[in-house]
């Protein structure tokens, strides 16, 4: 097949849409239940942290940050991260995911979190959460509790109850 080339710029409003849809497609329904979501509802993203990638004018995949506290430290949740089932394999993913780090050490910030797989994180620094350092406001598997100290020091801050942070 031939190469592609993936567009990758800040989400804009009109793109609400097309993301939502592709949640839909590459999550289900079973992410309502979800803890990761329950942090992010009704939690509006940064829309400069926040960004859509294309191939010409198809939506292909998405990622967003949230702003939450990580006990009393300010930080951001990356998620959710999402590529059109089809597109997968590309790097889309893993561009994205670069390009929101990017942007979360330009915006001044200094943590960022996540939930899901170590392994495949682990090459943008991302480690498991230290055992017993922050409680989730639900159920999260403790090896898929990842952090990633964009600013030195702020690890150690970052101790106790995760909470969305309100704008």
């Amino acid at each position: 097949m031939t190469d592609l080339p993936i567009g990758i710029r800040q989400e804009a409003p009109g793109d609400a849409q097309a993301i939502l849809f592709l949640h839909e497609r590459a999550f289900g329904p079973g992410r309502f239940a979800r803890t990761a979501f329950r942090l992010r509802e009704r939690n509006p993203d940064p829309p400069h942290l926040s960004f859509a990638a294309f191939v010409g004018t198809l939506l292909v995949g998405s990622v967003r940050m949230s702003r939450i506290l990580l006990g009393p430290e300010p930080g951001l949740m990356l998620g959710p991260l999402a590529v059109e089932p089809a597109f997968e394999g590309r790097g889309i993913g893993a561009a994205l995911t670069g390009r929101a780090i990017e942007a979360a050490r330009a915006d001044g910030q200094t943590l960022v979190m996540l939930v899901g797989d170590e392994p495949y994180y682990r090459r943008f620094g991302f480690t498991v959460a230290p055992a017993g350092r922050l409680r989730m406001p639900g159920p999260v598997d403790p090896a898929r509790l990842l952090l990633l100290e964009v600013q030195p020091g702020a690890l150690a801050r970052g101790v106790g109850r995760v909470c969305a942070m309100r704008s």
